[in-house]
């Protein structure tokens, strides 16, 4: 049986082996009809993700990769069902309107074999709903039209209530003397911590990450703000100004962030 197998309170949970086949070679075995377990990749929980829609399932599974998760797509009932029988995951993020059934019906059929968290996605937000989904045994459930940022914290905090853990954060590191250290949330400039935002903050990690690279304005904006953002692309220039001037980079001659014009922006090399 797949996903997590009923187990007591303060069982061990089967955790990754290392060295398994990806994302790609599971589909493939999967058209083979292939039956056996597949381990989540050590580090990364696995998130079943059952979506139809593509301009939702898309966009929001890369969201999932960016924040260190392993998503699996669905689009529909019986393809997560068959999905949930083959291969083990962390969580499971459930529409509710599905082509072939009831999201409501997969939750069950889910809950009768298994303890893994569940979290609802819909379009409908009754109290009725909610109670219902609830009462199905879902962990949470969130009301579409969302955010990624929304979502991605709800998984985590459904994770941390089960026991399942969250992706390790990234390590420590240092451009000049640009100190970044994103599990502590703290950044410091010659030993002097920074007092930064939470835009500010996770805009120099997102360019910290890749050091040395352009990072384009799309990414920045999907990544530090929404994968569906509508807003004015000048609150990224806005939020990169104040950054410089508390990095104290002059806008002409920088020495953290270099702008590569019509393209986005490259943080210096370590």
């Amino acid at each position: 049986m797949g996903l997590h197998s009923q187990r007591r309170v303060g069982a061990p949970s089967r955790r990754p082996a290392a060295g398994k086949e990806s994302v790609r070679d599971r589909g493939a075995a999967l058209e083979a009809g292939y039956s056996g377990i597949v381990e989540p990749a050590a580090g990364r929980p696995r998130i079943l993700f059952v979506e139809d829609e593509r301009s939702i399932s898309e966009p929001f599974a890369k969201a999932l990769a960016r924040e260190g998760f392993e998503p699996v797509t669905a689009f529909t009932a019986a393809e997560a069902l068959a999905l949930a029988e083959r291969m083990e995951f962390d969580l499971v993020l459930l529409d509710l309107n599905l082509p072939d059934g009831d999201g409501r019906d997969v939750c069950r059929e889910l809950r009768r074999k298994s303890d893994v968290p569940i979290v609802m996605l819909t379009a409908r937000g009754t109290e009725l709903d909610r109670v219902v989904g609830l009462e199905l045994g879902a962990d949470d459930y969130v009301v579409k039209p969302f955010s990624s940022a929304e979502v991605i914290a709800r998984i985590r905090a459904v994770l941390r209530r089960s026991g399942n853990g969250s992706p390790a954060p990234a390590a420590a590191q240092t451009i000049g003397e640009l100190t970044v250290d994103p599990g502590a949330r703290q950044a410091s400039l010659a030993g002097e911590e920074l007092d930064l935002t939470r835009r500010e903050f996770d805009l120099l990690v997102r360019l910290a990450r890749d050091a040395g690279n352009v990072v384009t304005r799309e990414e920045l904006l999907s990544s530090v703000w929404d994968e569906n953002w509508y807003g004015s692309t000048k609150t990224l220039d806005v939020h990169v100004g104040t950054l410089r001037r508390k990095l104290g980079d002059e806008a002409e001659s920088p020495t953290y962030i270099h702008t590569v014009r019509g393209v986005g922006f490259r943080m210096a090399a370590p």
